[in-house]
């Protein structure tokens, strides 16, 4: 639905020197169905996971929601199949997926990754990423190395965008509240582009701006990694 945020990974990662494969046979990793109780349908997708991604060192995804449910729901869903096999196999796999911040921050070591994004920016801090995955201010350090932004803070940053994949469908008012709070807030830093981890959040929020007629283009962060003199 997005291609430029796997496309900018790969520039981003390739850029830094690490060898990026992006194995054509991924499908999605099942969450959709895990959070709307049917896990038993979410098992062949996790069987497919491990399957597709098992002989990689490290697996990088540019969402807090999907890493966080490889690494928090997959164990639980694979204890469900029965299968002892599927079972040892995600507790190979499942340690090495990585949300983008937390590969370029802790397995590379890595905050300044040479971008340069001359625009002025607010970033949000996705709920998967900051309360499953517990990313920090990992995001926020990359990007106060890139040259030439200008990074001003989101006020009440920590409160959900009120998306929630399913949640949007089934409780829409609330949904939609929650998001104009958001975009409320978005608008008041006077940014020009809200940066976030997952598509999904930025979806939501961004639909809300554009109706608003607010100005304000959302952008993944690895968009802004990935972003140069060349292209921004």
């Amino acid at each position: 639905m997005w291609p430029e945020t796997p496309k900018a990974v790969v520039r981003l990662l390739e850029r830094l020197g690490v060898t990026v494969e992006f194995p054509v046979e991924q499908t999605c990793c099942g969450q959709m169905f895990t959070n709307t109780g049917y896990a038993d349908e979410a098992i062949p997708l996790v069987r497919s996971f491990v399957e597709v991604f098992g002989r990689y060192d490290a697996v990088v995804a540019p969402s807090g929601s999907c890493t966080g449910s490889v690494r928090e729901q997959y164990a639980d869903l694979a204890t469900r199949s029965g299968d002892s096999g599927l079972q040892e196999a995600v507790g190979e796999v499942a340690p090495r997926v990585y949300e983008l911040s937390e590969y370029l921050v802790d397995v590379l070591g890595i905050t300044d990754v040479g971008a340069y994004f001359p625009h002025r920016v607010t970033y949000h801090p996705t709920c998967h990423s900051l309360r499953m995955l517990h990313v920090g201010d990992r995001p926020l350090r990359l990007l106060r190395e890139v040259r030439g932004i200008d990074l001003v803070e989101l006020p009440a940053a920590a409160e959900c965008c009120g998306f929630g994949g399913t949640f949007a469908v089934k409780n829409a008012d609330v949904s939609v509240a929650m998001g104009a709070d958001k975009a409320r807030h978005v608008r008041d830093t006077g940014a020009e582009v809200l940066v976030a981890g997952d598509n999904s959040c930025l979806a939501h929020i961004g639909g809300l701006l554009g109706r608003e007629r607010a100005g304000v283009r959302t952008m993944h962060l690895a968009e802004v990694l990935a972003a140069t003199e060349e292209s921004a």
